[in-house]
């Protein structure tokens, strides 16, 4: 038997499984970079705009750390200058998680060992996780190519950021299977191949920024800019990350060789030998397995933070035509410019907010799919507990993201503007405004879980439509009953408007119910044993 035996069964089992998936985020792609193209054309139509647009943004190292920079005044450049390494970023960290979900997780799940008993060769898993990852990222890259197309754009340049974004995810999805060869856990392989990501930026972001831009070269996101899309369309770049890929690769089926079934090549840290106090309760149980999760958010929020207020007093330079401030200002708020732009920013982080919220209960139903709800629940534990342990923080988390959130963004715009101390204040009040609409989210995945739980992931639909009706709603013109069914749209856009206490009454109110709809379903319905 060949060591790839039954590989193109185990690649038609994966993409079954990603059916939903896939064109769900192929759908997400295609949309978001039509209608960024399509904005940018209505806000720099003429050559002059587009160029003032690019030496406003050159001269801000903050934002050219943060998206990089246009290299040409081009509006294809300029169109996608805030999407080509953010965007790649977010290619690869779902092809990260995807690579992980068809072959650490599988081992660990204790699938993989089952099917090697059959005619399933040694080497099969891995190369179908390895498939559907490059055909994840090239179908999400031709997406987004095929949109800004759509929208006007020119075909070469297109064609050209698509496969940038392509290539962003055949890298991070190889660096995932060597991290799945070198961990026990998919939790631990996905974490690895994070840090990895996480650290590509941070090169490309000091290149672009402070120099030298040698470091830009140095990694995979800054890669898929210097494909420059139209901008001079280099194409030879392209062969840099694949050829990173096969060498990864390499390494993975290397490790895969030489580690058994069920194992990974790093060692296992040895626990404490007794059981700290905090896990005698359910909420113990639920902070011990996402603490990790919640430091890393709550770096990320602090980092941001900084970042947002710190881009504040740079934001007149940045949108200095009539078009482009009419445009931030129908995103975000209904005052100053610098407010609207802090709006618009803190509106997009309740949304991450609750990206959160939600993956604290999937957490839950993860837990439960792996059979260790039943053993809990065997014993004294009540199933409300059980539950309430991840709901409390599911809804405490985002006030303390927020808050950091709000606090770091006052402080650096406060240095400013001379009055860090009420900055921060006033910013922290206007980030925790989000936190209505991102409990009504994390009852709408409770009330899935409890009713439906294989239903959960519906959670991440209802999130990325939120999202594209209020990042693009506006834009297209869509009729107010249409953005009103986002609970985003009856948020106060803060700082800068008044606030209307009953939308906000109304949505805890029905986040509240929700739950309570979410507990009432899951002491009733059956658990996976």
């Amino acid at each position: 038997m060949s060591s790839l035996t039954g590989t193109g069964t185990l690649v038609r089992l994966a993409l079954r499984r990603d059916r939903v998936r896939l064109p769900v985020w192929a759908a997400v792609c295609t949309a978001v970079a039509a209608s960024s193209a399509a904005a940018t054309a209505a806000v720099y139509p003429a050559t002059g705009d587009q160029q003032a647009a690019a030496d406003s943004i050159n001269s801000v190292p903050a934002l050219v750390a943060l998206y990089g920079p246009v290299y040409e005044p081009t509006l294809g450049a300029t169109s996608v200058f805030k999407l080509t390494a953010f965007g790649a970023a977010l290619i690869g960290l779902l092809m990260i998680f995807t690579a992980v979900r068809h072959t650490r997780a599988e081992e660990e799940a204790g699938r993989r060992e089952l099917l090697g008993s059959a005619v399933v060769g040694r080497f099969a898993g891995l190369v179908a996780g390895v498939v559907v990852t490059s055909v994840s990222s090239l179908v999400l890259g031709l997406c987004s190519g095929l949109g800004l197309a759509a929208a006007g754009l020119p075909v070469a340049g297109s064609l050209a950021f698509g496969l940038g974004w392509a290539a962003a995810g055949l890298v991070f999805g190889a660096v995932a299977a060597v991290t799945a060869q070198l961990t026990k856990s998919a939790r631990a392989a996905s974490g690895l191949a994070v840090v990895a990501l996480l650290a590509a930026y941070f090169l490309r972001a000091v290149g672009d920024s402070a120099g030298p831009r040698r470091l830009s070269w140095a990694s995979p996101i800054g890669w898929t800019q210097q494909v420059r899309p139209y901008a001079g369309d280099v194409w030879w770049v392209l062969a840099v990350p694949l050829l990173v890929t096969a060498a990864l690769l390499g390494v993975a089926v290397a490790l895969a060789r030489v580690r058994d079934i069920n194992a990974g090549l790093l060692p296992d840290r040895a626990g404490a030998a007794h059981a700290e106090r905090s896990l005698r309760g359910a909420w113990g149980l639920a902070w011990r397995l996402n603490r990790a999760n919640l430091a890393a958010w709550l770096a990320g929020y602090v980092l941001i933070g900084l970042v947002l207020g710190g881009l504040a007093g740079n934001v007149g330079k940045m949108l200095d035509s009539d078009g482009a401030r009419a445009l931030i200002t129908a995103l975000g708020g209904e005052q100053a410019l610098e407010n609207a732009f802090l709006a618009a920013e803190f509106s997009m982080a309740g949304v991450i907010t609750a990206a959160y919220a939600i993956t604290v209960l999937i957490h839950l139903r993860g837990e439960e799919r792996a059979l260790r709800v039943e053993p809990l629940l065997a014993t004294a534990l009540d199933r409300r507990r059980l539950l309430a342990g991840y709901l409390l923080l599911a809804v405490a988390a985002p006030v303390v993201l927020l808050t950091a959130l709000g606090l770091t963004a006052g402080l650096a715009y406060g240095i400013r503007t001379g009055s860090p101390g009420a900055e921060a204040v006033r910013l922290v009040g206007a980030a925790l405004a989000q936190l209505p609409a991102v409990w009504v989210l994390a009852g709408l995945v409770t009330a899935l879980f409890g009713f439906i739980a294989r239903a959960v992931t519906l959670a991440w639909v209802a999130l990325t439509t939120f999202l594209l009706l209020g990042e693009f709603g506006v834009l297209l013109k869509l009729d107010q009953w249409v953005l009103d069914l986002s609970p985003f749209t009856h948020l106060p856009k803060l700082p800068g408007a008044a606030v209307h206490p009953a939308p906000l009454l109304w949505l805890v109110a029905l986040g509240g119910a929700l739950v309570v709809a979410g507990v009432t379903g899951f002491r009733r319905r059956d658990v996976a044993a």
